[in-house]
């Protein structure tokens, strides 16, 4: 069963939820040669995160965004880890509800997802600057 691996490197995106499913794709040609398999996709950092959702509709993205920063606000009195700005610890909590990676299906040499889905990159920084993703896929040829 051949594995292929790769790491890439995400341009800085601001604070949001980006989509960055053709990027993925399109950086990691691997896939093209597995006929049936999975491709699983991890983010190296603790203050953003991967989803799989609505890939059509800006306003999915924009919601999410509204819904976590009222979810998890900036400036609690709670917080104790504050000393790399008041967005660091909600960053921490928000990539902590949302996961650092997302599996995927490959179907003849494809992402298999669904009509309306795609990958999101949730940047939680103000400025957190370039990502870096590790690619892993196995299968079939």
């Amino acid at each position: 069963m051949p594995t292929f691996q790769k790491t890439i490197h995400l341009p800085a995106y601001p604070r949001g939820f980006h989509l960055i499913t053709r990027l993925v794709e399109r950086e990691f040609t691997d896939i093209l040669q597995i006929r049936v398999g999975m491709l699983h996709v991890f983010i190296q950092h603790t203050s953003a995160s991967l989803t799989i959702n609505e890939n059509a509709d800006p306003t999915v993205r924009g919601d999410f965004e509204r819904f976590f920063n009222k979810t998890v606000p900036e400036n609690a009195p709670y917080y104790q880890h504050d000393y790399e700005g008041s967005d660091d610890m909600p960053a921490h909590l928000k990539a902590a509800m949302l996961g650092h990676s997302v599996s995927i299906p490959i179907t003849n040499g494809r992402l298999n997802l669904g009509t309306w889905q795609g990958i999101y990159l949730g940047e939680h920084r103000n400025n957190g600057g370039r990502r870096t993703l590790v690619l892993t896929a196995w299968g079939e040829g």
